[in-house]
């Protein structure tokens, strides 16, 4: 479906607002998509509540819950826990349709000047919702991100594999932004409202994390990070919660996340996708070909002892009967490497007709949605 934004209070100066600040308090809204989180659902919610109502001298809050189409308890327990908080709401879908679904949905309910996105896990605690408000305020940026990978920033009790597994994602993605961020995938983060307004979502699973980064970008909208600590287990002292259990324990799951990664660094950056082949492709050209030219020099030395002047045809002949491989690693590397540049190029100007094209897009879809 097509996202379409409830109105937003403009309370707070941005790159984005329009009306200037006043007396009223910026609304903050916490988004929190729920997938078969009956067992945490009510402790944790309550655990955010408890936070928000110690910034309630700073900011008005609500939250909106999403249950993906939970296969438990989740909604109903979510729902109860809705009926006692005013300023809690829930939305559902009737069968789960992914991470990316769960927060346009979150987004198109919210009704904030600030959107914060936080995990039901509380793998980040709820502090990390004050520093995050506190730095998309100082800095006026459209999004702030919880960070553990940058310095200051900590990882607890992950497994080794899905913690390298995503150090090297983000360390990718950030290569091909060509930017300093050191965390493109993570969903703890902040927004500003009138700049998750400006945009059409695509994504319906993982890869909107990328997505929303990627866009920021093309739009030059200012994207900060701050150091966050991410603990799998920050929940120790709840013995009826299970251990968290990664997301990518299956080999299903694995394969298709990485795939979503390469498919995000190849938006962020197409040409280093044929750039780089092509030139290792003409590195080990020029290694095979230097062969093939020794081979040549030889064979017309030899034929040389025997005439005064020999015939470079036949010495090239004697030279591919003699080391045939030479010739065609030589050849066709160095076609791949001239096709895949010529790919590279052709990918850069694509590149800069889609970013006219989303420039324009994104002010008509942001004009038709104002109306």
């Amino acid at each position: 479906m097509q996202e379409q934004f409830s109105p937003v209070r403009s309370t707070r100066h941005s790159p984005y607002s329009i009306v200037p600040s006043s007396d009223q308090k910026p609304l903050v809204s916490l988004i929190a998509p729920a997938f078969n989180e009956a067992l945490i659902l009510q402790d944790n919610l309550s655990f955010l509540c408890d936070y928000m109502r110690s910034l309630e001298s700073e900011y008005d809050w609500e939250i909106v819950i999403v249950n993906d189409g939970s296969r438990d308890e989740t909604g109903r327990l979510a729902q109860e826990f809705a009926r006692t908080h005013s300023n809690i709401r829930v939305l559902h879908h009737r069968v789960n349709r992914g991470l990316g679904q769960a927060l346009k949905t979150g987004f198109s309910g919210a009704k904030g000047d600030y959107v914060v996105v936080v995990d039901l896990d509380l793998s980040y605690c709820p502090e990390h919702i004050g520093l995050l408000l506190k730095k998309i305020q100082d800095t006026q940026a459209g999004v702030v991100v919880a960070s553990p990978y940058m310095s200051g920033g900590r990882v607890s009790n992950v497994p080794w594999l899905r913690r390298e597994l995503s150090v090297w994602a983000n360390r990718f993605l950030s290569i091909a932004a060509k930017r300093s961020l050191s965390t493109l995938t993570g969903m703890v983060r902040v927004y500003d409202a009138e700049f998750l307004r400006s945009l059409n979502l695509r994504s319906n699973g993982m890869e909107i994390n990328p997505e929303l980064i990627h866009k920021a970008f093309l739009l030059g909208t200012k994207v900060e990070e701050i150091p966050a600590h991410l603990n799998w287990r920050m929940q120790k002292s709840q013995p009826q919660q299970p251990q968290r259990k990664s997301s990518l324990s299956s080999s299903a799951k694995l394969l298709r996340h990485t795939w979503e990664i390469f498919f995000s660094g190849f938006l962020l950056r197409p040409v280093i996708f044929f750039i780089v082949p092509s030139v290792l492709f003409f590195l080990m050209s020029l290694y095979a070909n230097a062969w093939v030219l020794v081979h040549c020099f030889t064979q017309y030395q030899r034929l040389a002892q025997d005439t005064q002047f020999p015939d470079a045809t036949e010495a090239v002949a004697l030279a591919f009967a003699q080391a045939p491989h030479t010739f065609f690693i030589g050849g066709t590397t160095l076609m791949l490497a001239i096709q895949l540049f010529s790919l590279g190029i052709v990918s850069v100007q694509n590149k800069s007709y889609f970013e006219e094209l989303f420039y324009l897009g994104t002010a008509i879809y942001k004009r038709n949605s104002e109306k």
